[in-house]
């Protein structure tokens, strides 16, 4: 559960600064003789669409001592399906000239599909065959199995995973967010075809599916093909995990690791997504962490003092669980440093608030920033999805800049001064840093 863009060629950035209007894009909302709700922006200018499918849950639903199932079973959903082996499926999809993409993060399963409207029946068949009848033959397993158990090998020696690990498994407790989705090495290799098959019924199933579809569709023709691709998937999954619940208490966590630099993850509780005040919890971010080199941890760590490349925060805003959650790499001798200055800069905006001048900025930006999103049928149906998924309305691309511009100077200084929290500001490191040590 860790995350953190750059210019694009001259053509591509004509048609970014093209989009403001796209903004304004006009959203419909579908629903299918069967009941499946889905968005909608038709746009029949190319010959082409994009499906985004999500399904609620993601790795946190792995059964008790299957982590990793879903990680797993979503890896192998295109390895085979129906009469056709993986290679067999391959080889349909690539004749179709279509794109297929499954994934799976702690809180979602997620499907891309993307097809050309001469190809769009085929296409469509062939990823339903993917959704319902799935293969998980035995040697697609063993293959992908030792794929994923590359990657938890990797993961296990690099700084960063550990430290977001760490930091998750101490934040979390017994919830499914302190541990990787991905299993351990373990859990992995213990996983049979009957704990791939239990994943797939569990995660992918219609009480928690969000559909978006955007281009060179329409309504009419949307909803009868909705049904037919996801009518006969199982109609109830698994139990959806509570609330995580995460405890934060000011102090830090140092793991011993060898490298001359280390890897810093920090965090506090964040805000969700519906308070009246996120917008301004948002701007504050900004202003604190965010993306640009005028935010004040670039400033005053990077810029002032040199002492990392790069550094920045974020809201977390997961379905169970909301943080403001932060990470840096520093040469292990600037560790303290850095730390003390994170610290510092915390204290003071949680006291002093922001300047008219940085929230007139991170304003601009904000809403500058926004509608270059909307750059193609793909983003905006990710968008599009996305939006449902955290209870916004079809109308929020029209009134999300408006937002942002409403909140006021008074309402992000009352916002820094009951969001930043000093005595809940908790760090890992992982590395050999110079005068830091475990608090706990």
């Amino acid at each position: 559960m860790t995350l953190l863009r750059n210019l694009v060629a001259a053509f591509g950035l004509s048609l970014a600064f093209a989009l403001p209007a796209q903004a304004e894009i006009d959203i419909k909302a579908v629903t299918s003789p069967g009941g499946i709700n889905a968005w909608l922006v038709e746009d029949h200018s190319i010959p082409f669409a994009a499906l985004e499918i999500r399904f609620k849950g993601g790795t946190s639903l792995d059964a008790d001592g299957k982590r990793g199932a879903v990680n797993l079973m979503t890896a192998l959903i295109e390895e085979g399906a129906g009469d056709l082996d993986a290679q067999g499926f391959a080889a349909a999809r690539d004749s179709l000239a279509a794109s297929f993409r499954f994934g799976s993060d702690a809180d979602t399963v997620s499907v891309s599909a993307r097809f050309l409207t001469e190809n769009r029946d085929q296409a469509l068949e062939l990823l339903r065959s993917a959704l319902i009848r799935p293969r998980f033959d035995a040697d697609a397993i063993e293959r992908v199995r030792g794929q994923v158990l590359a990657n938890i090998r990797s993961n296990d020696k690099d700084p960063g995973s550990i430290a977001s690990n760490l930091f998750d498994a101490r934040t979390y407790g017994d919830h499914p967010y302190a541990t990787d989705g991905d299993g351990t090495a373990e859990s992995v290799g213990g996983l049979s075809r009957d704990d791939i098959l239990a994943a797939w019924k569990g995660a992918m199933a219609r009480d928690r599916i969000y559909v978006a579809a955007a281009g060179d569709i329409s309504a009419e023709e949307l909803g009868p093909m909705l049904d037919r691709l996801l009518g006969d998937l199982p109609a109830i999954g698994a139990v959806q995990p509570g609330d995580a619940s995460p405890v934060f208490k000011a102090g830090i966590t140092v793991k011993d690791f060898p490298s001359p630099q280390s890897v810093i993850v920090f965090g506090q509780p964040g805000i969700g997504l519906k308070d009246p005040d996120y917008f301004a919890a948002a701007l504050l971010n900004e202003i604190l962490g965010g993306r640009r080199f005028s935010a004040r941890l670039m400033t005053e760590v990077r810029e002032k003092r040199g002492l990392t490349y790069g550094i920045g925060s974020y809201l977390g805003n997961f379905d169970h669980a909301q943080v403001l959650i932060g990470q840096f790499a520093a040469s292990n001798d600037k560790v303290a440093e850095a730390i003390s200055v994170v610290k510092d800069e915390w204290a003071k905006i949680a006291k002093d608030g922001v300047t008219a001048e940085e929230l007139d900025k991170a304003k601009t930006f904000m809403t500058g920033a926004y509608p270059l999103r909307f750059d193609g049928n793909g983003p905006i149906a990710s968008i599009l999805v996305g939006m449902q998924m955290m209870g916004f309305a079809p109308d929020y691309p029209r009134t999300r800049n408006d937002r942002v511009n409403a909140v006021t100077m008074e309402d992000v200084r009352r916002v820094a001064a009951s969001l930043i929290r000093p005595d809940a500001l908790y760090f890992t490191v992982v590395g050999q840093p110079t005068g830091v040590t475990s608090t706990e």
